[in-house]
């Protein structure tokens, strides 16, 4: 029986007042590493739990994915329940009220001997923790907020924080808000504006969340100080930020910002591979904001008010849930009402934005043979390095275009390191050099089968559908890494991709590495595949002029159940569901 094992993170004491539940899973993340939860399921235990807000849980909860984690629990608390109630949801909280100490809460002997029941445990006490800020370029790389100031000197970071965000999913609560909003309304008090050159950005992280800030006069205490009020969306966050214009940006220039949300890989949020995102919690960001600079450290270092006098911010204060209750904002959705399932929707054929989507050729029940090997990927490549954000989101519904960015933030092991840079395999296809999405085109034109070979934590970030879709659009069969992000790895079985691990990740990977465009690959073990032998193995031959000069047998892994093989055969999920569908 394939299960997750527990990872508990045990919690004491309770948070001082410029701490942040954000700090939890900053500095958890630095502890485990981007990939140090992958096969763990996340259980948040101790006393320390009761203190925090259910928002709050749920910031930590949302960046369990940024540590690998399977998923993340708490058990359920009496600030749950205060939030069921505060969003009409009073039913089920007073059915989960009347199964908390049955279902919903760890079992007494657990509590009482921990060691015994959890595979791993973690230890953060709430009572000194720090604030904490975690970058750039990756999720993990944890600093405390007492030893900022150093590291920025040492690493030679730019100092001047250009851009200073806060909302997104992860923080944009009622209490983040409120409290950031608190220091907001210090600084107006003083005359003191944003930080001459840096930018503040507001992104509420729903409809009723922008009203509600709107109406307690969240909003404006921002505004008083010169923050811009972004639409309730994915944002910054993602990518979609009209910063072209930015100096920094146009100029590809070095720079620093500092962000409540919970990825900032490179080039993610503005376009330019040089903008260093530090994650933060949001009263650390104001604290950025106010100052404009990344060593600024409010719990210590003072501003200077509009009559030329020094202060230092009071801590932070805020509250768990509006006192009023949550504004309902405006009602957005019209649902159209005369809709039928065999509905056609017309598409221009000209659209550069929608396509309609083909389904994927089913698999043919034979083993693979013949495949190239497109790129062998070195280092850290996410969802974003796969299928980038930004000015591509326009082309998500038209696969065709979306396709063109695939892969093109990926490092090549074997040109040393160069970033979307491949050799074509096929002597006399054009390009004989080419982009990573330029030759997988062309094989895909040819008819020429295709894999990648990846590093550890391959496809880490977010559950980016089109980081499975667009491979397995342009012709790939075959994803073999040392390791994968869990979601990524469903997501590329759900599309027909087969994900494969290496047996002997640290040397077989290698093979690869060095003059990939010259092996051919077919496998075994693929036409019998089943859930209860994991084993393909690869049969890899090196040609050199027409003739092999190497082979190897490399043995891989799989890990698809039954269910997911059923994808695999049908060549997606989709495609087995609406079979499925058609047979009923």
């Amino acid at each position: 029986l394939k299960a997750p094992r527990v990872l508990g993170v045990r919690l004491s004491g309770s948070l001082h007042p410029w701490g942040s539940p954000k700090d939890v899973i900053l500095a958890l993340a630095g502890k485990l590493t981007v990939r140090g939860g992958t096969g763990y399921i996340v259980e948040y235990f101790g006393e320390g739990v009761a203190s925090l807000s259910c928002t709050g849980m749920a910031t930590i909860c949302n960046m369990g994915a940024e540590v690998g984690a399977t998923t993340s629990v708490f058990p359920y608390t009496p600030s749950m329940a205060r939030y069921l109630r505060a969003t009409q949801r009073a039913a089920i909280a007073a059915a989960a009220d009347a199964q908390q100490a049955t279902y919903l809460s760890a079992d007494e002997q657990v509590a009482q001997s921990p060691e015994k029941y959890y595979d791993e445990i973690v230890d953060i006490d709430l009572s000194s923790l720090e604030p904490g800020y975690n970058g750039p370029f990756t999720p993990d790389l944890y600093t405390p907020r007492s030893q900022m100031a150093d590291t920025v000197g040492r690493e030679q970071w730019s100092d001047k924080v250009s851009a200073a965000l806060i909302g997104s999913c992860t923080n944009s609560s009622y209490q983040d808000l409120s409290r950031a909003a608190s220091l907001a309304r210090q600084a107006s008090e003083r005359g003191l504006k944003v930080a001459a050159g840096t930018e503040f950005l507001v992104s509420p992280g729903s409809e009723q969340i922008r009203a509600t800030m709107e109406r307690d006069g969240i909003q404006q205490a921002f505004e008083s100080i010169g923050a811009q009020v972004l639409a309730n969306a994915c944002g910054p966050c993602i990518g979609q930020w009209n910063r072209d214009e930015n100096p920094v940006v146009k100029n590809r220039e070095t720079n620093s910002i500092v962000s409540s949300f919970n990825r900032n890989f490179r080039a993610r949020n503005d376009g330019n591979p040089n903008t260093m995102n530090f994650l933060t919690s949001p009263e650390m960001v104001l604290g950025a904001a106010l100052s404009g600079r990344l060593s600024f450290n409010p719990l210590v270092d003072t501003l200077t008010d509009s009559a030329g006098k020094e202060f230092r911010l009071q801590p932070p204060t805020g509250d768990e849930l509006p006192k009023d209750g949550y504004a309902q904002g405006r009602d957005e959705y019209r649902p159209l009402l005369d809709h039928q399932p065999a509905m056609e929707i017309p598409i221009a054929p000209t659209s550069a934005r929608l396509q309609t989507l083909e389904a994927f050729v089913p698999w043919s029940g034979q083993e693979f043979s013949d495949t190239r090997v497109l790129v062998t990927v070195q280092g850290k490549c996410t969802t974003d390095h796969i299928s980038a954000a930004g000015k591509w989101l326009k082309y998500k519904g038209h696969l065709e275009n979306l396709s063109r960015n695939t892969l093109i933030g990926a490092a090549n092991a074997a040109m040393d390191g160069q970033v979307n840079l491949v050799r074509n395999a096929v002597e006399g296809l054009e390009p004989a050099q080419g982009t990573i999405p330029d030759v997988a085109l062309a094989y895909k034109k040819a008819s020429v089968p295709w894999l990648v070979i990846a590093d550890y934590n391959y496809g880490e970030g977010s559950a980016r559908e089109h980081a499975a879709m667009q491979p397995r659009f342009l012709g790939c069969n075959m994803v073999v890494a040392r390791s994968f992000a869990r979601i990524h790895e469903t997501n590329l079985k759900k599309q027909g991709v087969l994900p494969l691990v290496f047996a002997r990740p640290d040397e077989d990977y290698f093979i690869f590495a060095k003059d990939p465009h010259e092996l051919v690959v077919r496998t075994q073990g693929v036409s019998d595949i089943n859930e209860h032998n994991p084993v393909v193995s690869l049969l890899v031959e090196r040609v050199r002029g027409g003739n092999v000069v190497e082979s190897y047998s490399v043995e891989c892994r799989h890990t698809m159940s039954a269910d997911q093989i059923g994808w695999f055969k049908a060549g997606s999920a989709l495609n087995l569901i609406a079979s499925q569908q058609g047979a009923r």
